[in-house]
C-alpha cells in the first residue's frame, strides 16, 4: 500500500535583489509563498503572526541578507492611548465616517486611488495602476477581506482601507486618501478607526505591516502606542531606544511557525 500525504507542501521561494523602496542605496529580497487553496485561511494567520504580509494570493517576508530594518509592528487593541495630536486628529475628523464594505473595486475609489498615487508616490509602480490592476489588487484574494471606505456628511469618498481579518486581529492591507485634505491627516485617522473597529470584532490587535525607523514613509507607525513588534522570533513591546540602529529582527524562513 502507497501512503499519500492529505496535505501538500508548502513551498516558499526568494525573489532576485532589486533596490529597496524605503531606504537609499540597499537591496532587498524577499521570500514569498503562494497562500492559494482550502487551507488559505488558516495558512494566512499563521504567516501573519509570522511578520509575513499579504498581497494579492501570496504572503512574503523582507529576508535582506545585510539589513533588518523592516520590523513587524502591531497595536494591541485593549491598550493603545492616543496623544495630543491624534486626539486632535479625531476631532477633527468627527464627521467623517467608516463604513466596512465587501471587497469589491469601484470607480469612485480607483478615481480616488489615482489621485493619491499622483500626489504622493507618483514615481512608483503603482501610479500606472490601470482599473484593471486596481481591481485585482482589491479583489484578488484567498482569505477574508474587506473594505473601509471613509465618508464625509456629504457622502464624498475621502479614504479607503483594505483589510484582512485574521482570527487574532485585523491585518492594514493598503490605505489610501484624498491628498488635498492633508491637514486632516486622513492616514492616522483610519489606523485609529480601525483600531476602534477590530475592538468592537472583539480582535486584540491590528497589524500595520513594517516599520522602518529610518524611513519616513514607514517611520509614522510607532506613533500609536502602546505597540509590539516582532523582535528575536517574539512580539514585545516597541521601545526604540533599545533597538540596533538599523531596526530589529525580521522574519526568515518560516520554520516552525506558530499555530
Amino acid at each position: 500500500m502507497t501512503y499519500t500525504s492529505p496535505r501538500r507542501p508548502q513551498l516558499f521561494y526568494t525573489t532576485a535583489p532589486m533596490p529597496c523602496p524605503y531606504v537609499s542605496g540597499r537591496m532587498e529580497r524577499k521570500v514569498v509563498t503562494d497562500i492559494g487553496g482550502p487551507d488559505a485561511e488558516r495558512l494566512h494567520n499563521r504567516l501573519s503572526r509570522a511578520g509575513f504580509r499579504r498581497s494579492h494570493t501570496i504572503a512574503y517576508a523582507p529576508v535582506c541578507p545585510s539589513c533588518n530594518a523592516c520590523v513587524p509592528i502591531r497595536v494591541p487593541v485593549a491598550t493603545f492611548s492616543p496623544d495630543r495630536t491624534q486626539r486632535r486628529t479625531l476631532r477633527r475628523n468627527a464627521t467623517i465616517e467608516g463604513f466596512e464594505v465587501p471587497a469589491h473595486a469601484t470607480t469612485e475609489q480607483f478615481v480616488l486611488f489615482q489621485r493619491y498615487q499622483f500626489a504622493r508616490h507618483a514615481e512608483g509602480d503603482m501610479a500606472a495602476m490601470n482599473f484593471y490592476d486596481y481591481r485585482a489588487m482589491i479583489e484578488d484574494t484567498p482569505v477574508d477581506t474587506a473594505m473601509v471606505e471613509f465618508r464625509t456628511p456629504e457622502d464624498q469618498l475621502v479614504c479607503v482601507s483594505l483589510i484582512d481579518r485574521l482570527d487574532d486581529g485585523l491585518s492594514a492591507v493598503y490605505s489610501f486618501y484624498d491628498p488635498g485634505m492633508e491637514e486632516h491627516s486622513l492616514g492616522s485617522y483610519a489606523i485609529m478607526h480601525l483600531i476602534t473597529h477590530a475592538g468592537r470584532l472583539g480582535l486584540p490587535y491590528l497589524y500595520l505591516g513594517y516599520w522602518i525607523r529610518d524611513s519616513a514613509k514607514m517611520a509614522y507607525k510607532s506613533r500609536f502606542r502602546p505597540a509590539e513588534i516582532l523582535h528575536h522570533g517574539s512580539w514585545t513591546a516597541l521601545d526604540p531606544a533599545n533597538l540596533p540602529a538599523n531596526g530589529g529582527s525580521t522574519t526568515r524562513f518560516p520554520i516552525g511557525l506558530p499555530e
